[in-house]
């Protein structure tokens, strides 16, 4: 401005002499006011192309003028890039914020002042069933109809979250969301949402775990309770008193075979993966299987006063399996006790290995009642039982087969299990090729 001011001086003074010579005071007036006129005439043009420069779409990197107004020109290309570069910055950093959303395992949707949605994630689109285009600015309850989500929306505060069903539910999988609404800026809302399926499925499979725990132990206690007011209130002969003790040692017995099976099932849980260094012999594993066996259909057929089973076990592949003795152990005996459990006195129950293409083969087969097809897929479930009384006369836990699913998934290999009703059942243990190391020729 300072430099504006004397170059217009010095076209005053310059054009106010000449001026001043010819006509005097007034010439010399004249003389300034022409100079003045043309100095801002041409000032107002310099300012004019300056103007049409700054407004083009792409600036000139040469402006075609110099002095002062080359060096007014320069000054705002640096400014201009500078802020391009600020820019750019800014939204590299809004691209990388939006991405980081984008991969956030939780749902988040930015609402504006009336509830309508700014953006939204695609985790968040895919619990609510939103389309992050098609629903932009559309309001988030005319969407996501849920009563419970209305509910919660229409309350003055929000310190809580809600759980509604997601989109994804159907008759069999029930998706759980939890949903909350947070406040933020200028009236402003930021909706989350998290998958909580699989916590209310533990939650819900905590509560059964308890119940049937409980149950299974009361059951016994019940019986021990009433036969011990009996012994204490009621005078019995010898026979009777011994009667009465075989009882409730039986029913001692069923309480420890449970709270056995239970400590194996959180060993299971809460211990490392089997080692792939320590080798099982199937020889001796058998051995003492067939020891077991034996020993248990005898009880069953003292018991039942029938025939003892059929108990045909094949010759053994000399081979080892890489893993934990006791864990396999468990898995093979609990197929083979339940085989003879569920099968009528006198039955015949097949029992043997062999080598396929998905590695080696533990089969059981055996002649009983057989399971219906809808029973089939929660057989490995804790406590289920198809025949609850069966199973208890005979001092199953429900867990035996709970146990042997666990340990071959820990061993990387598979229960499988296929049935017939009236036609008997047949159950499988599958392990990979991998945890087998020895000759597969069979030995007596």
């Amino acid at each position: 401005m300072f430099f504006w001011l004397l170059e217009m001086l010095f076209w005053v003074g310059l054009a106010g002499t000449p001026g001043w010579f010819l006509g005097g005071p007034f010439g010399a007036v004249l003389g300034a006011l022409i100079a003045v006129f043309i100095y801002a005439a041409t000032l107002l043009w310099k300012l004019d192309r300056l103007e049409r420069w700054l407004s083009a779409p792409v600036l000139r990197q040469d402006p075609p003028w110099h002095g002062v107004w080359r060096e007014i020109s320069v000054r705002v290309q640096r400014m201009l890039r500078q802020q391009e570069k600020l820019a750019a910055v800014h939204q590299k950093q809004l691209q990388d914020f939006l991405q980081a959303i984008q991969a956030s395992p939780n749902g988040v949707i930015l609402l504006d002042e009336q509830a309508r949605i700014e953006w939204c994630n695609d985790t968040a689109a895919a619990h609510l069933g939103l389309d992050a285009q098609r629903d932009r600015l559309q309001h988030v309850v005319h969407l996501v109809r849920d009563p419970v989500f209305a509910r919660y929306f229409a309350q003055d505060e929000h310190t809580s979250e809600a759980v509604i069903e997601g989109r994804a539910s159907s008759v069999v999988n029930r998706q759980k969301l939890s949903v909350q609404l947070h406040a933020y800026g200028e009236g402003r809302s930021l909706l989350l949402t998290r998958d909580i399926t699989a916590l209310a499925q533990a939650d819900a499979m905590r509560r059964d775990f308890v119940a049937n725990v409980s149950h299974e132990i009361r059951t016994p206690l019940t019986v021990l309770s009433g036969f011990v007011e009996t012994l204490q209130s009621i005078p019995l002969g010898a026979e009777e008193t011994q009667q009465y003790l075989h009882l409730m040692s039986a029913q001692s017995d069923r309480m420890q075979s449970l709270v056995a099976d239970l400590l194996m099932l959180s060993q299971l849980e809460g211990s490392q993966l089997p080692s792939t260094q320590e080798k099982v012999s199937l020889a001796a594993l058998m051995l003492q299987v067939t020891t077991e066996a034996q020993a248990f259909s005898d009880w069953m057929a003292n018991k039942g006063q029938g025939p003892v089973h059929q108990l045909e076990f094949a010759p053994v592949p000399d081979v080892y399996v890489m893993g934990t003795r006791s864990e396999l152990l468990s898995a093979v005996s609990n197929l083979v006790s339940n085989a003879i459990r569920y099968t009528p006195l006198g039955g015949r129950i097949q029992i043997h290995w062999s080598s396929s293409p998905e590695g080696l083969m533990f089969i059981v087969k055996d002649s009983g009642p057989g399971i219906a097809a809808e029973h089939l897929p929660r057989l490995a479930e804790r406590f289920y039982r198809v025949d609850r009384s069966r199973s208890r006369e005979t001092g199953g836990t429900g867990l035996g087969l709970a146990i042997t699913k666990h340990v071959m998934q820990r061993h990387g290999g598979e229960l499988r299990i296929e049935s017939v009703v009236g036609q008997g059942s047949t159950f499988r243990l599958v392990f990979p090729q991998s945890r087998v190391v020895g000759e597969s020729t069979p030995a007596a």
